[in-house]
């Protein structure tokens, strides 16, 4: 078999996964939060050929088997702090994420977003997920403070200043490339993220909290459609080696004695 079938092929299909992830950045440049994805690339194992012919001491010949992905990971980098004026909106300026807990009972890390008080008068995510740790507003609460550094002021019917009922407490991670996403601004840990490391809004390399704002995505469209065009370009690349290939051999199939 003609090796460039099998080396172009993996080029294509490299190629496809690029695109997809361009398409899944384009589609959610107007999601609050979102954080683009980056396809990595690198070679295949090389396999011997033997050594250079008539050449003594001659370095082994080499030769490559494609490419393939290396890692398909988030990038963090901020985006823009989009003021909404609505008091349940909330933006991180900076690095970091608030902690939730999921249906299931395991935590995952959110960048923020927009934020409700659930039917237990818990201050939650806009998907239904408590803020971790609680924090109860209550039902009746008639104006809510986050303050920067996290701390959360709600005032009541009957009440003439607000009082503190919690703290939104702040977490990063050593390698954020290592997040895995969960879909809705959600993230968890993986191994090579690391754990948790918490500390206040604002302290220890912590972002602060921004209320009545929302993080906008920090998807680039012209990053991503250069990025779009160079993927389809190299696609093309892969597909007319393979037609070259094919002809080859076809040419091989088609000698005559």
């Amino acid at each position: 078999m003609n090796d460039a079938l099998y080396i172009a092929a993996t080029g294509m299909q490299t190629q496809q996964k690029s695109v997809e992830t361009i398409a899944n950045n384009l589609a959610n440049v107007n999601t609050p939060g979102f954080k683009r994805g980056k396809v990595s690339f690198e070679d295949l194992v090389y396999r011997g050929l033997g050594t250079a012919p008539q050449q003594a001491g001659a370095p082994a010949l080499w030769q490559g088997s494609g490419v393939g992905i290396a890692s398909m990971v988030k990038v963090f980098a901020a985006g823009e702090i989009k003021k909404t004026d609505q008091p349940l909106d909330l933006a991180i300026d900076g690095a970091g994420f608030v902690e939730v807990m999921t249906a299931d009972g395991t935590p995952a890390f959110s960048r923020g977003g927009t934020l409700t008080v659930d039917r237990d008068g818990m201050l939650a995510t806009a998907e239904g997920y408590a803020l971790k740790p609680g924090i109860h507003v209550g039902l009746d609460a008639e104006q809510l403070t986050i303050q920067a550094d996290g701390r959360v002021l709600a005032r009541v019917a009957g009440q003439k200043e607000a009082s503190e009922v919690g703290r939104i407490e702040m977490a990063r991670f050593a390698d954020t490339d290592g997040m895995v996403a969960l879909g809705a601004n959600l993230y968890r840990p993986s191994e090579k993220s690391g754990d948790a490391i918490y500390g206040k809004a604002g302290e220890d390399g912590m972002g602060r909290l921004v209320q009545g704002a929302v993080e906008a995505s920090n998807v680039r469209l012209i990053d991503e459609m250069v990025g779009l065009m160079a993927a389809q370009r190299a696609y093309e690349s892969s597909v007319k080696v393979i037609q070259a290939a094919d002809e080859m051999l076809a040419m091989s199939n088609n000698l005559r004695k």
